[in-house]
């Protein structure tokens, strides 16, 4: 599914425009980035947890040359879903 298939639902499920969904849900993506780039978990009911964790600096290697590569740190989001979703995907 992509932005456009969802805004297309959501706009038959609400009976708005699909231009006004598709908005509404860029607003909620942005919102979702904006608390999580602030290190905060989202966590929307029925749906699921996302989660910011900091992965730390590591050594890897270059697969070609095998020369030893430093990995800066980073940080990562991990969505666990909630059980109503998990319910909605087992039928």
């Amino acid at each position: 599914m992509n932005i456009d298939t969802l805004a297309h639902r959501v706009a038959a499920v609400a009976g708005t425009t699909k231009g006004e969904a598709r908005k509404t849900i860029l607003i909620v993506f942005d919102q979702m980035a904006h608390a999580a780039s602030g290190g905060e978990t989202i966590h929307i009911s029925q749906f699921g947890k996302f989660t910011v964790k900091d992965r730390a600096e590591r050594q890897a290697r270059n697969p070609r040359t095998g020369e030893p590569v430093a990995v800066p740190a980073s940080k990562k989001v991990t969505f666990s879903a909630a059980k109503g979703f998990k319910s909605r995907l087992r039928g």
